[in-house]
């Protein structure tokens, strides 16, 4: 079993339960309990959890899991979507990069492309810094410690200055009747100014995050142009989104 499957399976645990025991974890994920030490070590360093004698318990209270735990999850199929997001902009576009670890994807799979990238994020910034021939603008206002992405009015201003052909959003959760939501309300509120100044929306997720809620409401479906998402989407929800106008690819 590959360490980013074991994460997943131990942050599942996590969210089932306040505690859990390395011996159950070991059986859980059918490796040795001196594996799931070390990956409790990892996920520890992420905040997603806090080492006890014999196990560890959560750190996490109705929010996201932490950057580093995210960046791991769905890794292979982020990539499949940010392939697919990429080949949606053509060269020459202007183009927000949201935060978030899918959209980070979509950041590495445009690298050497010919556009005008505004990063929402340090993590996506730095990808992008390496790009030759992209012209890359950063918002300004403050950065969050935990996802490294700006916001605050200072980044919202930026956007009372700029106008792009395209925003490619990250999501928190989606669904037909609530639109996109983010669990952060700073987030929500620097999400809402990119789609105003933006002509065309483009969300990215992966299917996990289709059906789920998060505390701060985005926008409604209908503002999105474009949703990208995986195969293993499920059909009827699909359906709802292309019904509303929405214009799916999947990855």
């Amino acid at each position: 079993m590959e360490s980013s499957e074991r994460y997943d399976l131990i942050a599942g645990a996590l969210r089932e339960r306040d505690r859990v025991e390395v011996s159950e974890l070991a059986e859980l994920t059918g490796c040795s309990e001196m594996t799931v030490r070390r990956d409790l070590d990892v996920l520890e360093r992420d905040g997603l959890l806090r080492r006890v004698r014999g196990g560890a318990v959560s750190t996490l209270s109705g929010e996201g899991a932490p950057y580093g735990v995210r960046a791991r999850q769905q890794l292979e199929v982020k990539q499949r979507v940010g392939k697919v997001a990429a080949e949606l902009l053509d060269d020459g576009e202007s183009v927000v990069i949201d935060a978030g670890t899918t959209t980070l994807e979509v950041a590495r799979a445009i690298l050497g492309r010919r556009l005008t990238v505004l990063p929402l994020s340090l993590h996506v910034a730095n990808v992008l810094a390496e790009g030759a021939g992209m012209r890359l603008v950063l918002p300004g206002g403050e950065v969050s410690p935990r996802e490294l992405a700006f916001h605050g009015a200072l980044t919202r201003s930026a956007f009372e200055r700029m106008r792009f052909d395209t925003v490619v959003l990250g999501v928190c959760g989606l669904t037909a009747a609530d639109g996109v939501s983010a669990f952060d309300l700073c987030d929500a509120e620097t999400k809402q100014a990119a789609i105003r100044a933006s002509a065309r929306v483009v969300a990215v997720t992966d299917s996990a995050k289709l059906g789920r809620v998060a505390f701060g409401r985005v926008c409604p479906i209908t503002d999105l142009d474009v949703l990208v998402t995986d195969r293993d989407a499920p059909a009827e929800q699909l359906d709802r989104f292309r019904e509303a106008g929405v214009e799916v690819h999947l990855a």
